[in-house]
């Protein structure tokens, strides 16, 4: 969600108003683009209508968010998508975002081969089935989640970047966050295919004119 239009701001350190009322466990979350228009149609696409090919469409403009880390993340990190709960993706066939880790891997190891990304989608799994956090209250979304997720690898010591399709309400990776720092992942840093934002907001970032609303307007 950075551009250059707002990376003044981005650089002061402000914050969303989720990040602002309780600060996250992972240091910083990135996404290409706004959950809208053409993207919003392809990851639908993946995600509901089982076209598996959107992904390697949409693998590099991932690739290109993680690239936004570059500066700050760790020289070696674990990549791990979030996991789906088991009976979710029998019914689906895969996960969509290991397929995006993946792509976006094969891409990234083209075009920066120095860096030591590593995939290690098996050190999370879901272990209860969750609601739709887009419908859910703020408390809702904090119940929705907790106790979801369970560590099977060992993350000790170690800098994870973790992969999903869509950062709504962030609730998703708060809590996976949290879960691989309580087990002793150095930092864990996010990045996202794409980001939901609410209307009002969607258009201040693209046309802010005399008003900006600064502390939605940070990767968190």
């Amino acid at each position: 969600m950075e551009d250059v239009r707002f990376a003044s701001l981005l650089g002061q350190g402000l914050e969303c108003r989720e990040c602002r009322l309780a600060s996250p466990a992972f240091e910083q979350a990135v996404s290409y683009a706004t959950y809208a228009g053409e993207l919003r149609i392809l990851i639908q696409l993946l995600k509901f209508s089982r076209v598996k090919g959107v992904a390697k469409v949409l693998g590099p403009k991932l690739g290109e968010a993680i690239l936004r880390l570059e500066s700050v993340a760790a020289a070696e990190l674990l990549v791990a998508a979030v996991p789906l709960f088991g009976a979710r993706e029998r019914e689906r066939g895969y996960n969509q975002s290991v397929l995006l880790a993946e792509e976006s891997l094969r891409w990234l190891r083209e075009v920066r081969p120095e860096w030591k990304l590593k995939a290690a989608n098996g050190i999370l799994r879901r272990k209860k089935s969750t609601e739709s956090s887009f419908v859910l209250s703020r408390k809702g979304r904090r119940r929705n989640m907790a106790g979801a997720f369970e560590i099977s690898g060992d993350v000790r010591g170690r800098e994870v970047l973790l992969v999903d399709d869509i950062y709504t309400t962030g609730a998703t990776v708060r809590e996976c966050a949290r879960v691989l720092v309580r087990a002793g992942a150095a930092k864990v840093w996010v990045v996202t295919v794409a980001r939901s934002q609410k209307g009002f907001i969607r258009r201040q970032h693209e046309d802010p004119g005399e008003y900006v609303a600064a502390w939605d307007l940070h990767l968190n």
